[in-house]
């Protein structure tokens, strides 16, 4: 199996490829969570970039570094807090430290961490391409590492109070790993937003 750095850093680097595709006028669209634009997507997957990043340098208790902020230049300010948060994983002992994630109210060891990172992007990266119209192609070798990760998030009520990070489970019978990811985090694979990619 893949090292939980590597699964992230490609789907963090495929999130940074569909930000690209942006333009200006794309900002006001509606997203698949449902209280957000695109823009307010964007601010928001850049604090957590900057957040873990910090995490990963032992500052991630100051609640300061998890805020959002308004964009200047999306696509530049994006692909920057990516390649922040992947070079701070990057470093040799960084999935052994303990993680302080203060927006969460936990600590955690940094390679489960980092898990969550990574099933974080491989959601907020369909978000992005369902708000463009895109299609999302999920890596086969990130698909079940995701799925596994995904079914070990915790449901119940916390899923629907403010501010959870995923909405309750929806019910599926579809076999596609994509679509079991995205059920069981509370999306879903049906959205009007969202293209279909078949294999």
């Amino acid at each position: 199996m893949l090292d939980i750095r590597e699964l992230d850093r490609r789907a963090v680097e495929y999130s940074v490829e569909l930000v690209a595709r942006l333009t200006p006028a794309d900002l006001d669209l509606p997203t698949p969570c449902a209280a957000w634009n695109l823009r307010d997507l964007l601010a928001h997957m850049i604090a957590q970039h900057h957040g873990f990043a910090a995490a990963a340098h032992g500052r991630g208790g100051d609640p300061d570094v998890w805020l959002t902020h308004p964009l200047t230049d999306p696509i530049t300010d994006y692909a920057a807090s990516a390649r922040e948060v992947l070079a701070a994983f990057a470093a040799p002992d960084a999935a052994d430290r303990d993680f302080d994630l203060a927006e969460l109210g936990f600590t955690i060891p940094g390679r489960l961490a980092i898990g969550f990172h990574f099933i974080d992007y491989v959601v907020h990266g369909w978000d992005v391409a369902a708000t463009l119209g895109l299609p999302f192609h999920l890596d086969p070798e990130l698909a079940r590492p995701a799925l596994d990760l995904a079914l070990a998030v915790p449901g119940g009520d916390y899923r629907r109070t403010p501010g959870a990070s995923f909405a309750p489970e929806l019910p599926t019978d579809s076999d596609d790993t994509l679509d079991r990811i995205l059920t069981t985090l509370g999306r879903d694979p049906e959205h009007p937003l969202a293209t279909r990619v078949h294999p």
